[in-house]
């Protein structure tokens, strides 16, 4: 179907499943009468019921851009749109976004930011945490292996695969891979009984990620096959991740990966996270072989091995200090370069007692007593030991300035067999002061202490040990971003020496 009679200077856009007119503020979908493997739009029934289903899904994460379905009438010669009579077909009419939105294309330009993977993992986690559970029954029968199995079919079968990637490696990351997804089995099994299996995106790269009116928006969720979104939420979350890591952005893959967890409180997800992207790099794999671009091919291939690798083994870093001294941009900061998981006292606190990171406490409410607090930490011991066991490094941001606290963690990484290093993160005191000033004015930050509070932490707080100096480090945060960066280069680069 030609709409270009009716939409008079237009761009048109094909793929190999649909077409879309770029005309004005909008954007007009057709899907084309074909039928697949995967999908079949053979029929004007079914390609409307595929379009109703994309605009229902789409409408979850950017009600702002699917608008509505519009009946194609008159002749294939001399169509109307959104005439009266019998339809002729169906066309989605969505609103256009500006070129160069897409986190793709910022990507490429080098001007994608921190700010831009923030909003992005708190689009996603709030996104998930409105969907409703599936129920056991509703699972899809066809999950992450059989199509894990399907695509190193296609990258065994395929004529285009290139020369580099010869059969004995795929054959050592078909063993590796499905091996690694069948012992995660019934932790998957546990997954869907405790409610994370849900009706998510399904295709969240980056190219269906874009910028709009200040946030970022999922656009394009898989519609043609329901098996394919009705995933376990870290499924949807590994492929943003790993198309970040295709791009060379790996500080802000994890930087993503902690946004999330950190909003969402699904720390339990990261047991996948690993497979999961490496399966999410294979379909990238595929694909590219199928639409006959083996440069793409050799761009998520090595990453999808290197993903199903065994992982380096983990580490335990505590970041310590008083409020204000900007402890919690250090072990961000650490987190992201070292590729951890950074929990935070801050917001693991709150959500012990049902609270969002930036809620505040209502008077009387007993969050910072002596025993809020040994809760808190317990906490940040259980998720840590389950993170390391699961082979992630982990980066514990908390005030930890009691010996006992301090202590208890490093008993935890010696009983794992966990390297440990406790980096503690000073400032002076004008300059301690005036980030509680600014944060308390910004109202953004997890934390509730100001100045009092810190006054009050300086009177109770012990010293670190003189016994502890191997494993102990000290950042001074008094200067720039850049020079606490360059801090956490250094700081980096010493410990894996």
């Amino acid at each position: 179907m030609d709409l270009s009679p009716c939409l008079p200077g237009a761009v048109r856009i094909d793929t190999h499943i649909s077409t879309v007119w770029l005309a004005g503020d909008y954007a007009y979908k057709l899907k084309k009468p074909v039928s697949l493997p995967f999908l079949d739009f053979s029929t004007l029934e079914r390609r409307r019921f595929f379009l109703e289903e994309e605009l229902r899904l789409n409408r979850r994460t950017a009600p702002e851009l699917y608008l509505d379905l519009l009946p194609v009438t008159g002749g294939a010669a001399a169509p109307v749109l959104g005439g009266v009579g019998e339809p002729i077909e169906w066309v989605l009419r969505m609103r256009r976004f500006p070129a160069g939105a897409s986190l793709s294309e910022l990507a490429a330009s080098g001007q994608l930011q921190a700010s831009h993977i923030d909003a992005l993992a708190a689009h996603v986690a709030d996104f998930h945490q409105s969907l409703p559970a599936l129920p056991a029954e509703s699972a899809p029968a066809k999950e992450v292996v059989e199509w894990t199995r399907e695509s190193l079919d296609e990258a065994e079968s395929n004529p285009l695969r290139p020369p580099a990637i010869d059969l004995a490696r795929v054959l050592a990351l078909r063993e590796r891979l499905l091996a690694r997804l069948e012992a995660q089995a019934a932790w998957r099994a546990a997954r869907l009984r405790d409610g994370f299996l849900r009706e998510g995106h399904g295709d969240l790269h980056l190219g269906n990620l874009v910028l709009w009116r200040g946030g970022v928006i999922a656009f394009d969720a898989i519609e043609f096959e329901p098996a394919l979104r009705c995933i376990d939420l870290m499924n949807d979350v590994a492929f943003a991740f790993m198309d970040l890591l295709a791009c060379g952005r790996v500080e802000l893959a994890w930087r993503f990966v902690n946004g999330y967890v950190e909003r969402s409180g699904d720390f339990d997800g990261l047991v996948g996270l690993r497979a999961f992207a490496a399966y999410r790099a294979l379909v990238r794999a595929k694909v590219a072989l199928l639409s006959g671009q083996p440069e793409g091919f050799l761009r998520y291939w090595p990453l999808a091995e290197a993903l199903a690798a065994d992982p380096a083994p983990p580490h335990l870093l505590l970041v310590m200090g008083l409020s204000g001294a900007g402890k919690s941009t250090l072990a961000a900061l650490l987190a992201e370069q070292s590729g951890a998981i950074r929990l935070r006292s801050d917001v693991e606190r709150k959500r012990l007692f049902g609270l969002a990171a930036t809620d505040r406490p209502a008077p009387g409410r007993a969050l910072y007593g002596a025993e809020a607090t040994r809760l808190t930490y317990a906490r940040l011991s259980a998720l840590a030991e389950g993170l390391l066991v699961a082979g992630h490094s982990v980066v514990v941001d908390a005030a930890l300035l009691r010996q006992a606290e301090r202590a208890a963690l490093r008993a935890l990484a010696r009983r794992l067999g966990t390297p440990f290093l406790l980096v503690e993160c000073v400032a002076s005191q004008q300059r301690m002061e005036q980030r509680l000033v600014a944060r308390a004015a910004a109202g953004t930050d997890a934390s509730d202490a100001g100045i009092e509070v810190q006054h009050r932490q300086r009177e109770w707080a012990e010293p670190v040990p003189a016994d502890w100096v191997p494993e102990h480090r000290l950042v001074a945060n008094d200067g720039s971003l850049a020079d606490l960066q360059a801090a956490v280069v250094a700081l980096l680069a010493e410990a894996r020496r």
